[in-house]
């Protein structure tokens, strides 16, 4: 069986959503630039998110989760995931209090990093997900797996993966994502053309 695993940020998502929060509350600078580097792979993905959490961390949990439940979705993405929701997951470096409510509405599984909360506050991350730890789950099960991403931070995951695609639809992918991709989609047609074709 095959197993669609779909990073989130820019991906399934039309915007990328930490700089979302930043902006709502007022902290765009500093979490934009810091977004810019890692997604170029100019920052590690671990320490970027250590650092853009230290910062956001301090703004109430329940704030966010409400925010980002509107962020706006590639719909067609959206639409193939809920038709083939046993087949489809999300590997998203998001903390999951964060991103609760925008994954129940996309509404298939998700790998997300934790954090402990004390206050409606994250204190202190205890969890940073390896994407490529979830593609060497499926694959241990037996499972095809097909990685669908954009960033630096998804490379390791395209490499695990049967086959990889680098999805261009909300900015263009890193040049690393490209350099072990299988397939580059432009759009949402070409990436849903894509994935009933595998």
């Amino acid at each position: 069986m095959t197993k669609f695993v779909f990073d989130l940020d820019g991906t399934i998502t039309k915007e990328e959503t930490l700089p979302i929060i930043a902006k709502y509350f007022s902290l765009e600078e500093e979490i934009e630039e810091l977004t810019r580097q890692t997604v170029r792979g100019d920052v590690p993905f671990i320490e970027s998110f250590i650092r853009r959490v230290s910062i956001l961390g301090k703004l109430p949990i329940d704030e966010i989760d409400a925010l980002l439940a509107d962020v706006e979705l590639h719909e067609s993405i959206v639409e193939f995931i809920r038709k083939n929701r046993a087949h489809c997951a999300i590997a998203t470096g998001n903390l999951s209090c964060w991103v609760a409510k925008l994954v129940a509405r996309i509404g298939c599984e998700a790998y997300c990093s934790e954090g402990r909360t004390e206050n409606n506050r994250v204190v202190e991350l205890t969890d940073i997900i390896k994407k490529e730890d979830v593609v060497e789950k499926y694959r241990a099960e037996g499972h095809r797996v097909v990685f669908i991403g954009d960033g630096h931070n998804d490379v390791e995951a395209m490499r695990a993966a049967d086959i990889a695609i680098a999805s261009g639809l909300t900015h263009a992918p890193t040049a690393s994502v490209i350099s072990v991709a299988d397939y580059l989609v432009q759009d949402e047609a070409e990436l849903c053309s894509c994935l009933n074709r595998l």
